[in-house]
C-alpha cells in the first residue's frame, strides 16, 4: 500500500489514506502507521466503513484491547466496544451521552490509563458534533524553564467522581464507585515510554488538587495549567464524516467533545482503547 500522511494542524492531527483498515495488514504498514501516530499524536483515517468487530481487529495491530473499567458502558456484543451515543437505548437516554464534555485524558483517574483510543463515526448531526485535541507536549514544551523545573517535580491528586458527569449519582452509588476507583496519585509531568518527550498530565475533568497541597494552594498553578494547555496554537478541532476513524494517543493528548450541536439529531460513536502501562499509585493521606 502506498500510504499518504497529511498534516492537519500546527500542534498535532494528520490525515492517512491509502489505506484499508477494514483489512489484515502487513507488519509494514502497521509500523508506517504507528510511526505516524508517534509523530503528530492524532491520525485520522476517512471512509472507514469498519463494522465492530473490524475496528476491533484493526485496533489489535497497535496494542492489547482494554476493557472500559465503567462496565456499563461497554457493549453487550463486543465488549471491547464502547458506544458513545445520544440515541434510546433500551428504552432510556444513554448513559454515554454526555461524557466528555470538559477537557480530559481517558481514564487518567486509574493507576494504568490507556495508551490511545479508536473512535469510528457512525452517525452525525447536520452540523456540529466536533472533537477537540490539544497536544501536551506542546503545552510542556512552551512553559518557560522555571515553571517546568517546578512541574517536572510535583504529583496530583485525580478522582473519578470528581468528573461532571458523575455528580449527580446517589450516595449509595458514589460509595461503591470510591470502592471500585479510589483516587490515585499521578505525576503532573508525564514521560512518554515511547518518545521520551514530557506532557502535561493533569485536567480539569478528574485533577483535584497537587499532591501534599489543599485545595486551595493548587488551584491557581492548576487552572493556569488547564488554560495553558488548551492555547488555540496547541489545538486541532476535529469536524466529523461518517465512517471517519479517529486514532488519538492518550499519553500526550487531551480532548473534549463539546455541545455544539442540536442533541435531538443523532450523533452515534464506537470506541475502542488500548492498554496503557502504569503511571500512578492509588492515594494514601497517610503518605502527606
Amino acid at each position: 500500500m502506498n500510504i499518504q500522511v497529511k498534516r492537519l494542524s500546527y500542534a498535532l492531527g494528520a490525515e492517512v489514506t491509502g489505506v484499508d483498515v477494514s483489512k489484515p495488514l502487513s507488519e509494514a504498514t502497521i509500523g508506517a502507521i504507528r510511526a505516524a501516530w508517534l509523530e503528530h499524536q492524532v491520525l485520522v483515517f476517512p471512509n472507514a466503513e469498519l463494522t465492530p468487530d473490524q475496528q476491533v481487529a484493526f485496533s489489535r495491530n497497535f496494542g492489547d484491547i482494554e476493557l472500559n473499567l465503567t462496565k456499563h458502558y461497554r457493549d453487550a456484543a463486543s465488549p471491547g466496544v464502547v458506544r458513545i451515543t445520544n440515541r434510546v437505548v433500551d428504552g432510556k437516554p444513554s448513559i454515554s451521552r454526555n461524557v466528555g464534555r470538559t477537557w480530559h485524558s481517558d481514564s487518567a483517574f486509574a493507576c494504568v490509563p490507556p495508551m490511545g483510543s479508536l473512535l469510528y463515526c457512525a452517525a452525525l448531526p447536520d452540523v456540529g458534533g466536533d472533537t477537540l485535541f490539544a497536544s501536551t507536549y506542546m503545552a510542556y514544551e512552551r512553559l518557560s524553564p522555571t515553571l517546568r523545573g517546578i512541574v517536572d517535580r510535583l504529583e496530583v491528586v485525580n478522582d473519578r467522581l470528581a468528573a461532571p458527569e458523575l455528580t449527580w449519582i446517589p450516595p449509595e452509588q458514589a460509595a461503591r464507585e470510591r470502592i471500585e476507583y479510589p483516587p490515585t496519585v499521578q505525576p503532573m509531568v508525564r514521560v512518554h515510554p515511547e518518545t521520551g518527550r514530557k506532557g502535561i498530565f493533569c485536567n480539569e475533568t478528574v485533577t483535584v488538587r497537587i499532591h501534599g497541597m489543599t485545595v486551595e494552594e493548587s488551584r491557581g498553578l492548576l487552572h493556569y495549567l488547564y488554560a495553558h494547555s488548551i492555547r488555540a496554537e496547541f489545538v486541532y478541532r476535529h469536524r466529523w464524516n461518517l465512517g471517519d476513524l479517529v486514532m488519538w494517543d492518550n499519553r500526550c493528548t487531551i480532548h473534549l467533545a463539546p455541545v455544539d450541536y442540536d442533541m435531538n439529531q443523532v450523533r452515534d460513536m464506537y470506541r475502542v482503547t488500548l492498554a496503557g502501562t502504569p503511571t500512578g499509585r492509588v492515594f494514601d493521606s497517610s503518605t502527606e
